[in-house]
């Protein structure tokens, strides 16, 4: 393996500090959607389950530059606390907003600067993904907080997942392609 060439360190941290975050979100989601599941409430189930998927698309495509850029992919996945599903949604939006206003903005200007072509694309994929992730759980938190859960937050629903970038939508066909990646929607995942 290659080492890792001096002015690509800075990226190459940030792209660990991302990998790590999105491993560890993954992990997150997943527990939490089993909370949300034996709540009774299976579309933030799905939701949970749906940003997971984008959450380890992300990770992939992170360790896959790592590697390009002659680091390795190294983490610690942390204990998950596991509250109720209002407190998850909240968790979880708090990590999204985090990562739209803060980190992939500023990862996203240093690799630019640094022009690493690959650094910026998985970026720029995670970080409009995750503006949809915010988006979906600020939602489900009006709903559950409104008392609505004869909404889409009771019933479990389809969410559909570009298996390329990890955006994310609610709706079948929103696109003909990915509005981040121009990956074919025919190819995007089905999660429940």
């Amino acid at each position: 393996m290659p080492a890792i060439a001096a002015e690509n360190e800075v990226t190459v941290s940030n792209l660990l500090a991302a990998f790590e975050g999105e491993s560890n979100a993954h992990a997150k989601y997943t527990a939490f959607a089993g909370k949300a599941d034996a709540d009774g409430l299976h579309g933030a189930a799905s939701l949970f389950r749906a940003a997971a998927r984008a959450e380890q698309i992300h990770a992939t495509n992170h360790a896959r530059v790592i590697k390009q850029l002659g680091g390795e992919a190294k983490c610690e996945i942390h204990a998950v606390e596991v509250k109720s599903t209002l407190e998850n949604l909240k968790a979880a939006l708090e990590g999204e907003q985090y990562e739209v206003d803060t980190m992939y903005p500023g990862f996203l200007a240093e690799a630019t600067e640094r022009n690493i072509t690959a650094a910026v694309r998985t970026f720029h994929g995670a970080l409009e993904a995750e503006k949809t992730h915010a988006r979906l759980y600020g939602e489900a938190i009006a709903l559950l907080v409104g008392g609505k859960k004869d909404s889409w937050i009771g019933a479990a629903r389809d969410f559909y997942v570009c298996p390329v970038c990890g955006y994310t939508s609610e709706t079948e066909e929103e696109h003909e392609r990915c509005p981040v990646c121009n990956c074919p929607w025919e190819k995007f995942e089905i999660v429940r």
